[in-house]
């Protein structure tokens, strides 16, 4: 979509948006109830909002659906789709994880959690899950095949080594909590300048909407896509972001400012994106106005995002 005129240029979703990805974050962001039964019309609908074909939303619910995230209610034909009440409890506590990211400094004794593994070199389709989950928790990779992070909960990475390697012959792995004789020194696993500097180009490229938010210039047709795409860029530092204790970072570090622009613009647009949700989708499901919600980060980061029907 391009602007109209007296519109503000807001960032778009990034080129060729997974619609599938799309379509859960939409939902997580502005569905907090298992009882919402949506028409795949609808779901078409809210996908076009971003660019997405017809062809490509039913493709992304049929996705959804067979990975349990959303489930078909009654016997109805065409089908409505309901989000699973385990569905609604993840998106919960994802959405406290990346509204409350980056709100405190993390407490830390010195100690760095570690995890080590082995796999026979037949095993490729397991190392690249390790990898990639291992990275989704915050580790980085120290040396071959040594992961490490400040975190001290080694319960959800024993959970996902034993998930992906319980059953894979000849691996071995290891969970751990180590000291180093230099506190800072595994923080060279970690690409710190290319982090501040995602952080810095985040603030950059959303200046703009940042200050047409402030100005009122962000209608509900764009506050949709708008904070949504906000949104998707924000939780990719929840999951490249290792979060490290203050004084092992440089300084100045820029994720406070960039928290705090991103905290400023998913509040103020979540009536108008809730707004602009409700007016694609009533046409062919009446009562969404009875199930759109919007969250927002709760004052205390220790508590919930707050939400509600309206």
């Amino acid at each position: 979509m391009e602007a109209q005129a007296g519109e503000v240029d807001v960032p778009r979703v990034q080129s060729g948006p997974n619609p599938q990805h799309l379509l859960s974050t939409v939902l997580g962001e502005y569905l907090d109830s298992s009882d919402a039964e949506l028409p795949a019309t609808t779901v078409v609908a809210v996908l076009g909002e971003f660019g997405i074909s017809p062809a490509s939303a039913r493709a992304a619910l049929s996705r959804l659906t067979r990975r349990g995230i959303v489930a078909t209610r009654g016997r109805a034909r065409p089908p409505v789709y309901s989000l699973t009440p385990q569905t609604i409890a993840r998106h919960r506590s994802t959405m406290h994880r990346f509204l409350a990211f980056g709100a405190a400094p993390r407490a830390w004794d010195g100690t760095w959690l570690g995890v080590s593994y082995s796999l026979p070199e037949s095993a490729q389709a397991q190392r690249h899950a390790v990898r990639k989950r291992l990275g989704e928790l915050g580790f980085a990779r120290l040396y071959d095949s040594m992961w490490i992070s400040p975190d001290r909960d080694a319960e959800p990475v024993r959970g996902a080594m034993g998930e992906i390697l319980g059953a894979a012959p000849g691996a071995r792995w290891s969970v751990l909590h180590v000291r180093f004789d230099d506190e800072a020194g595994p923080t060279v696993a970690y690409d710190l300048t290319g982090l501040a500097s995602a952080y810095r180009r985040f603030v950059d490229e959303h200046a703009e909407l940042r200050a047409a938010t402030r100005a009122g210039r962000v209608a509900a047709a764009q506050a949709l896509v708008a904070r949504t795409t906000l949104m998707d860029a924000w939780r990719g530092f929840a999951f490249t972001d290792p979060d490290l204790p203050p004084h092992l970072l440089p300084d100045p570090w820029p994720r406070q400012e960039a928290r705090e622009l991103f905290l400023e613009i998913h509040s103020a647009l979540g009536p108008l994106a809730q707004e602009r949700l409700i007016e694609v989708m009533e046409p062919t499901w009446p009562d969404a106005a009875s199930w759109v919600t919007h969250f927002v980060a709760a004052d205390d980061p220790a508590e919930p995002p707050r939400g509600g029907i309206i």
